[in-house]
């Protein structure tokens, strides 16, 4: 592996800062808080600290609308403050990243402010600025540009009185998309980069970095998308996913910044597919070194998408994962994640957070994962088994996503209760409730009120109890963590899937190529090979027996983590799981 590559074998723990811990009593994150947390996260055997936007922001979204790219939001802190972070961070081994957010800024920052001065300003192009549809007036239902639908509700141009024109906003109307065909854009958030390389990051996580390129006609304007069905929008994603300049955009952006540097970055990509994920992270063509894919969050989403969840089936999930196991096997890498700041807690949503098997659930999620190829994920409070925060009514939520998701849906006559039913187990605030440090009031986030509500149950789920509890989800974690720092199988070793119908039990094989005895392909001469490693879990609240043909000597080698220490021995090629409980078996 080379020293460049050094992210393959590493761990990677997600810090939402406004939700880790407060120190100064206004119920809002900060760095002193996360300071002073820090030997947490590396007693758990991480290798990297990502920091969601810590940048100065209105906070529309949560600080994802920037207003200045090289200054700290006073409610998080100062420039100082993040520079002793850096330096405490690396003085402890680990490496620091940065969420980088140019899709798009804050309506608030310089360069929308002047852009928006009007149509003679120099950066009247920075944005993407369009005049009304022929034959309407700006301002009026069906005037805007194109028809595109907005992430976040509506429609994804904002009428500028002032300027009598349209700006495009494929999320808030408060973050305008900046227009990465002006070569001053890009120039100008390259520099911002450098400038925060040369301050001691180590990297960056690329927020929605597949949508900086978009569809633009030959006559400049933007197409319509397909219509939706009982609205007056369309989809506009094929003029603006993976557009037709992204792997361009990228590749100046590497050669530009970063092509010296031994330097983790990380693209946040909805919508991108196998073949588009093998570009981008291909080493060869200089781009990024993994992607976050969406597709695996969606196996459980009904025809209504995300407000409209089903139940997991197990198959579809294996399936998905398996794919990009393989897709990326020979060219690429991928990421691997349950959590992040956008998605609901994993135990909640595909574990059980009953008492009974929250923690042996949370575990399972974890070892299933973590054995896979690529580089994990641990979103905060992950490696305590946190659970979705069940807030009881539309005025405790902050997310943005949700209010507009249920006001747009109640004004089209949707009954209130049954929205809300559908918002609660999938909105964003399930993962942004305050980090649950201990038992006490407020789970020790703060000594004021806190941001977003606390969820109940952190006098049983904390970080005080995990770490003092060998048996605990954290420990596990670490657990799993020094395998792969440790097995050089877990990075490297290729990827087979077993059961691939099976209801109830998730297994798979990790095999080093050119291990003696094996055929990769087909899994045929396992039980001769001694680098074998075999992962098998019950992912279900009910008891699971399971044939593994051929592989009775995988089952019989070293245990080398479990959930259930008295687990019952493998019958031949039978074998017996707990609800819950997962093996991993090197032989």
């Amino acid at each position: 592996m080379r020293h460049s590559d050094w992210w393959r074998s590493a761990v990677v723990y997600q810090i939402y800062p406004r939700s880790f811990a407060d120190s100064d009593g206004d119920g809002i994150g900060d760095l002193r808080g996360i300071l002073s947390h820090l030997d947490h996260i590396a007693e758990l055997g991480v290798d990297v600290i990502w920091l969601s936007p810590i940048y100065r922001s209105p906070h529309d979204d949560n600080g994802y609308d920037i207003a200045d790219y090289q200054d700290v939001d006073p409610s998080f802190g100062t420039l100082a403050d993040l520079d002793e972070l850096i330096a405490a961070v690396h003085d402890r081994g680990m490496k620091l990243v940065m969420d980088l957010v140019v899709n798009h800024t804050s309506d608030e920052h310089a360069w929308f402010e002047e852009s928006r001065s009007g149509p003679d300003s120099p950066k009247r192009d920075w944005y993407w600025w369009r005049p009304p549809r022929p034959g309407h007036t700006g301002g009026e239902e069906g005037a805007e540009p194109t028809n595109w639908h907005s992430f976040f509700s509506g429609s994804t141009w904002e009428w500028d009185e002032a300027s009598a024109e349209y700006y495009l906003h494929l999320f808030s109307r408060k973050q305008p998309d900046l227009n990465w065909e002006n070569v001053e854009v890009r120039q100008a958030v390259h520099a911002m980069m450098r400038w925060w390389l040369d301050r001691g990051v180590d990297g960056f996580r690329m927020d929605v970095i597949n949508l900086i390129s978009k569809a633009v006609q030959p006559d400049g304007d933007l197409p319509d998308g397909v219509a939706k069905p009982g609205t007056r929008f369309g989809d506009g994603s094929p003029f603006y996913t993976c557009g037709p300049r992204n792997h361009e955009f990228l590749r100046e952006m590497h050669d530009e910044v970063y092509a010296d540097a031994a330097v983790l970055t990380v693209g946040e990509m909805p919508g991108v597919t196998i073949d588009e994920a093998r570009r981008f992270t291909d080493p060869e063509r200089r781009e990024v070194n993994m992607v976050f894919t969406f597709e695996h969050m969606g196996v459980d989403h009904g025809p209504g998408g995300k407000w409209d969840s089903r139940p997991l089936h197990l198959p579809d999930l294996k399936l998905n994962l398996a794919a990009w196991q393989e897709g990326l096997a020979d060219q690429g890498w991928n990421s691997l994640y349950w959590n992040n700041h956008d998605q609901p807690r994993i135990v909640s949503r595909w574990g059980d957070d009953s008492p009974e098997h929250r923690v042996a659930s949370a575990k399972t999620l974890g070892t299933v994962l973590h054995m896979l190829r690529g580089t994990p994920y641990v979103y905060q409070g992950e490696e305590l088994g946190m659970t979705n925060a069940n807030l009881a009514s539309i005025d405790e939520y902050r997310d943005i996503e949700s209010l507009n998701h249920y006001r747009e849906q109640v004004a089209l006559g949707a009954d209130p209760q049954a929205v809300l039913a559908g918002i609660a187990p999938v909105s964003r605030d399930n993962a942004r409730t305050p980090m649950q440090w201990d038992a006490g009031p407020n789970a020790g986030f703060t000594t004021g009120e806190p941001w977003l509500p606390v969820t109940p149950n952190h006098v049983e789920v904390n970080a005080e109890i995990v770490r003092r509890d060998p048996d605990s989800v954290f420990h596990h974690y670490r657990r799993l963590h020094e395998l792969r720092h440790t097995l050089p199988i877990v990075t490297d070793g290729r990827f087979r899937l077993l059961l691939p119908e099976h209801e109830q039990v998730f297994a798979y094989l990790r095999v080093l190529p050119g291990a003696e005895g094996v055929d990769v392909a087909t899994g045929s001469g396992t039980t001769d090979a001694d680098q074998v490693l075999l992962v098998v879990a019950n992912m279900s609240s009910e008891l699971a027996t399971v044939r593994l043909e051929g592989l009775v000597n995988a089952l019989a080698g070293d245990v080398l983590l479990t959930t259930h220490d008295d687990g019952a021995p493998a019958v031949g090629e039978r074998l017996t799981l707990a609800p819950w409980e997962s093996r991993i078996v090197l032989s």
